[in-house]
């Protein structure tokens, strides 16, 4: 039900504000001024193509003035959802590719056309889909991030394994041969999976097949009792089981992977790309790991294909109460441009389009990350999904399935039937 509350509450919000401005009575934006709103990462990372952008646009369009304010995660939310309410949105602004759901059903966002930006064609589905709203593209994909398996390849190499693995069941032999070089103490870890790791999990769901829900004739159905869907769930819990001596009761935040395989006790997990610097650094990690760390996609159970990962990132989208749509959507696509993904990228990034991996081929701490992203899965694109995720439905049934509390099909069920639930009702 909250969910259904804010996005009443923004759809008015919206349709006020959008009135208020046809009727001349409020000056919303000088005409000349683009205001951008972007997350603090582009400031401190990749400052360079917001000016190249700038740039560029400004070049299209002199006299326009471009003014980019920077936003903390924890607060951008709360400040848009006022902005709205006051009429004050900016002309642009970024939100996690999680968050825009709630928005876009609320009629938040402004629609756009997807050829007037660079490489569209080739947008990464997961992105892509975290735009799309009944049909309707609402916002663009800005940069993705993905998970790929980060390993050792000293403990490799003692294990007498000379390659990365190119399936599921390679994978596994090599952990098993890992499990016997180093898990005599019963406290080593192959392959570090702890038992509310649900983003790893879906990802087996996602490869054999499966879905965590699916929409028909406008209800949302939970999907994981579907045949492929027990399959992906069947083959994770014997790969934990195999492979794994992380605590069932934990997620894999707590402690982040990194910290245990820094610590000589795992020899690969499944973590995002900034995990990679995060292992090394003195305060957390272990600096000494740097010569022996590297990283692969993590393999399908079909040969030759890469396991599907969860495709987290950004979106740039144009609000609904924008005086200037058409300047906004000119500087998201000169900010998007081939160019200014290839400064993204190098600051570790993962680009917005497929065709664009080749970017990070210099790039051995991000180049493992954009292979991983051609195969990938998102979340179901419902207002409600946030209630889903903080009332930890998939945590507490990876749970109940790694710790042996229930069986895969009694676990899945129980899952499926709240998600069903909380999709359709919000609560």
């Amino acid at each position: 039900m909250k969910a259904r509350v804010i996005a009443a509450v923004l759809l008015a919000a919206v349709l006020a504000a959008a009135a208020t401005t046809a009727s001349g009575s409020v000056a919303k934006h000088n005409a000349t001024t683009v205001t951008v709103w972007l997350q603090d990462d582009a400031k401190n990372g990749w400052a360079d193509a917001v000016a190249a952008a700038t740039r560029s646009f400004q070049a299209k369009h002199p006299g326009v003035n471009v003014d980019v304010q920077y936003q903390q995660w924890t607060t951008h939310l709360t400040k848009f959802d006022a902005a709205l309410a006051g009429n004050n949105a900016p002309d642009v602004i970024e939100l996690g590719n999680s968050e825009t759901a709630k928005y876009m059903a609320a009629g938040a966002f402004a629609p756009i056309k997807a050829k007037a930006y660079p490489n569209s064609s080739k947008w990464l589905a997961g992105l892509k889909s975290s735009c799309t709203y009944n049909g309707k593209l609402l916002c663009v994909p800005y940069y993705a991030g993905a998970r790929a398996v980060i390993y050792r390849m000293d403990y490799y190499r003692q294990a007498g394994i000379r390659s990365t693995p190119r399936s599921l069941n390679q994978f596994v032999a090599d952990g098993k041969k890992l499990m016997k070089k180093f898990g005599k103490d019963g406290n080593f870890s192959a392959f570090y999976y702890p038992g509310k790791n649900w983003y790893a999990t879906m990802g087996f769901v996602y490869d054999y097949g499966g879905q965590i829900a699916v929409k028909k004739n406008g209800k949302w159905k939970g999907a994981l009792t579907s045949p492929q869907a027990i399959k992906g769930l069947t083959a994770a819990k014997s790969v934990m089981k195999a492979l794994s001596r992380a605590p069932r009761t934990t997620d894999e935040a707590h402690p982040y992977p990194s910290i245990p395989f820094a610590k000589g006790k795992v020899a690969s997990f499944v973590g995002n790309g900034w995990e990679w610097p995060y292992t090394l650094d003195p305060k957390v990690g272990n600096p000494g790991l740097a010569n022996v760390m590297n990283a692969y996609p993590m393999p399908s159970h079909v040969k030759g294909r890469y396991m599907p990962t969860f495709l987290g990132g950004s979106d740039l989208a144009i609000p609904a109460t924008s005086g200037n749509k058409t300047l906004a959507a000119d500087w998201i696509a000169a900010y998007t441009s081939t160019a200014n993904e290839k400064k993204m990228s190098d600051a570790g990034n993962i680009p917005n389009a497929s065709n664009l991996a080749a970017l990070a081929a210099g790039n051995p701490k991000v180049s493992p990350f954009a292979r991983a992203a051609k195969y990938n899965w998102f979340v179901p694109i419902s207002p409600n999904w946030s209630n889903v995720e903080s009332g930890n439905v998939l945590q507490e049934m990876c749970q109940a399935i790694f710790t042996g509390r229930k069986s895969v099909r009694a676990a899945a069920t129980s899952a499926s039937n709240t998600i069903t639930r909380i999709l359709n009702t919000g609560s």
